[in-house]
């Protein structure tokens, strides 16, 4: 049966929840009872929307909270392709996947889950593991919504990359098997060793096919490595009149013309710091602010408030940390509000639940102004899967390491039971997703175009970078 023909099953019906403690037996039978209202197959539909869904308008709302003058540079990032459209447009998809089919059991969603929104970094430990890196959309929500946005990029990359439509679907396939998979082994584990369970460099050397991925692999950890705070200090700052600064490279980043700019920063750092842990507390004491700066983010994020600050130790030893505007999340519309009040926290408390480890500097904090942000160490081996250019074959490779990393995530937060009962043991949500990616490509297609003939038009404003 073709997608299309088929007919979506949108019934109000109250999902059947396990209560918790039930066996596992008992919640893989309970989500198999959830196929009654919303079949497997039915994920496979994507019916083109009507013109009451106003693609620049869901985009606008988006740029709300935004700076205004860095408006043009997210929607010129957007227009470049295709895939950067859709790595810009989270709003306009959890709108969409928002009426599709719901098998309303929830879990920690990412909001963001596409392809580059993996990649390495350091644990405390200074060892370097493969993770989501990219919170600043978690909720809790419907678990589908995650998969269907990180099978459909994978599509819509596969295209980027000259792979065909067949192929394409293979590597969504795979995503979406390597997650239903890994999700029924996460179901037979212990909570701990569900928590305990990362990807470190060498299990993904290990799971390379041959010698050549392996070099390939090896290369991309030398390079992770040496994205350490040593190594970017030189890249982001000077000495002016003998003391460090941050080297202004606007528009991207750059010293603020505000006389209480550095006071406000300070005021941020202490409230900031209320949110650490007593230890990382004394940690960071160690070291005193020297110089702040506004800096421009990613492509989403664009337009959010974001400065970086520079700091030292009383023996100069560099810190660099990102602190970047946590605006609410484009999931709450569809699935709730957050419980925390304040965004960045929203964002850490996320992050630590679905990553199998986090940055110690990890915190959150409101602005004199009244504004939240969460806090980061800015690159700390924080390295992404470059994607251009890569073969059929290393894109499904690369989609089954995305779909493992998403399955351990939502066994942390969620009941991956249930979800796998659901699931079952066969290919009939794969091959649901596989259809459904090639169709949501084809809509990201248009509506790309959509933001194309707008910017042509004037309707958006577009700076395109150098």
């Amino acid at each position: 049966m073709s997608a299309s023909k088929r007919s979506s099953s949108k019934k109000s019906v109250k999902a059947e929840q396990p209560p918790q403690f039930c066996s596992r037996g008992e919640r893989i039978a309970a989500g198999q009872r959830l196929r009654r209202h919303a079949p497997r197959e039915d994920h496979a539909i994507w019916k083109p929307p009507g013109r009451q869904r106003d693609v620049i308008s869901i985009l606008d709302r988006s740029n709300r909270d935004r700076l205004e003058e860095l408006v043009p540079i997210r929607y010129g990032r957007m227009l470049r392709s295709p895939f950067t459209f859709l790595r810009g447009s989270a709003a306009l998809m959890a709108h969409d996947l928002a009426k599709g089919p719901n098998v309303q059991v929830n879990v920690q969603a990412c909001g963001d889950c596409h392809l580059l929104n993996f990649g390495l970094f350091a644990t405390p430990e200074r060892n370097l593991v493969f993770d989501l890196n990219d919170f600043d959309e978690t909720l809790p929500a419907p678990w589908e919504w995650d998969i269907k946005r990180l099978a459909a990029s994978f599509a819509v990359a596969a295209r980027e990359s000259g792979i065909t439509d067949s192929r394409a679907r293979d590597a969504a396939i795979a995503c979406v098997r390597a997650y239903r998979e890994n999700l029924r082994a996460y179901s037979k584990m212990s909570p701990l060793e569900v928590w305990y369970s990362r990807l470190d460099t060498q299990t993904l050397l290990d799971m390379a096919p041959d010698a050549k991925a392996r070099k390939v692999r090896q290369q991309l950890f030398d390079r992770a490595h040496e994205r350490v705070v040593e190594s970017t200090f030189p890249k982001i700052a000077e000495q002016v009149a003998g003391h460090p600064r941050i080297v202004d490279q606007p528009p991207i980043i750059y010293h603020v013309a505000q006389a209480d700019f550095m006071e406000r920063v300070l005021k941020s750092m202490a409230q900031y710091r209320e949110s650490l842990s007593e230890e990382r507390r004394l940690l960071f004491d160690r070291y005193r602010v020297v110089d702040a700066a506004l800096k421009v983010v990613g492509i989403g994020s664009v337009g959010t408030r974001c400065f970086v600050a520079l700091m030292f130790s009383e023996e100069n030893h560099p810190l660099i940390l990102q602190f970047k505007e946590s605006c609410r999340s484009v999931l709450e519309p569809y699935s709730g509000k957050s419980r925390y009040e304040n965004q960045g926290q929203r964002i850490v408390m996320g992050q630590r639940l679905m990553q199998s480890s986090s940055d110690i500097f990890l915190g959150w904090m409101r602005s004199p102004g009244g504004r939240d942000y969460f806090v980061r160490q800015l690159r700390d081996m924080k390295v992404s899967v470059p994607v251009e250019h890569v073969t059929a074959a290393q894109l499904e490779r690369y989609a089954e390491i995305c779909g493992l990393t998403l399955a351990r995530a939502h066994a942390k937060s969620g009941d991956a039971a249930t979800i796998s009962g659901y699931l079952g043991k066969g290919d009939s949500f794969d091959e649901a997703l596989g259809d459904f990616s090639l169709l949501y490509a084809d809509q990201n297609e248009r509506d790309h175009a959509v933001l194309v003939k707008a910017a042509r038009a004037g309707r958006v404003k577009v700076l395109v970078e150098e």
